[in-house]
């Protein structure tokens, strides 16, 4: 069962947030999923330190703890941790529930807990794999934005679902195929949505990262996908504009904030990519 734990830490310093982070987000309620690490976590922060009230949703309630513990510092209000399976219509229902009534609304949707799953040989991949990797991926983001419908609907606002450049611009990390379908049918999802949508004054768009320091890899299994690829020579490093390193949470956190944002009023249905040119490359 979805549970909900409040947790707030006193503050040892507090300064005018919007000015520290570029974002004004006082009297905003967010709901981010995968919440308790990598993007999602820095998102958080970066939501909160601009004033918005947050809740995060993920599986691992001591990891959601732990992050809304690092992020109560230099933000305005506590950080609520709600423990749901995105896959799990029931767990979800009643998280949203939950959150609705404890934030008293909400106005910003970051759709970001994934996995990568499996990656192997079509002939390989069993059908609970791919069950696995489309459940979380991509029902997880159906239940997400349908069941925050209501609470968005009563004055607008934003939808950000993290996708990825692979299936929407890179096809070749071979054996990823469940992983590359979730990811393409997110880009999909938000076309389709945003234009439903737009008539409530929700925006919907998608962010596309590339390779981001994560702990993504802890999700992924790969299995007998050497000789897979087709052999391509690359320059030293495979993202252009780091030289090959990847990039940070914090970064993709500023293109999410900026969606949700009154900067991007104008701005839906659309995929933005992040990830300093890899794409270009590796496509």
């Amino acid at each position: 069962m979805a549970g909900l734990r409040a947790r707030a830490w006193l503050l040892r310093e507090r300064k005018p947030m919007s000015n520290e982070v570029g974002f004004d987000f006082r009297g905003k309620s967010a709901v981010i999923t995968g919440g308790g690490s990598g993007i999602g976590k820095a998102t958080a922060a970066l939501l909160a330190q601009a004033g918005a009230k947050v809740a995060l949703i993920g599986r691992d309630g001591h990891e959601l703890e732990k992050a809304a513990e690092d992020i109560a510092f230099g933000a305005e209000h506590p950080a609520y941790c709600v423990t749901a399976d995105v896959s799990n219509a029931s767990e979800m229902a009643e998280a949203f529930e939950a959150i609705g009534g404890k934030l008293g609304g909400i106005d910003i949707v970051v759709a970001n807990a994934g996995i990568n799953g499996v990656w192997a040989p079509l002939e390989e991949l069993e059908v609970d794999e791919w069950n696995t990797t489309i459940g979380i991926n991509l029902r997880g983001t159906f239940l997400t934005v349908k069941l925050a419908l209501p609470y968005l609907k009563r004055r607008g606002g934003s939808v950000v679902v993290v996708s990825s450049i692979n299936g929407t611009r890179v096809f070749s990390n071979s054996g990823a195929t469940a992983y590359s379908c979730s990811k393409a049918a997110q880009v999909a999802f938000c076309k389709m949505t945003a234009l439903e949508l737009a008539k409530d004054k929700i925006r919907v768009n998608a962010v596309c990262p590339g390779a981001i320091r994560t702990n993504i890899e802890d999700s992924t299994e790969r299995r007998s996908i050497q000789g897979l690829h087709l052999p391509v020579e690359f320059p030293d490093g495979d993202v252009p504009l780091t030289g090959g390193e990847p990039g940070r949470p914090e970064q993709v956190a500023q293109l999410i904030a900026f969606l949700a944002s009154d900067a991007a009023a104008h701005i839906t249905g659309s995929e933005i990519f992040i990830e300093g040119g890899q794409s270009l490359l590796q496509g």
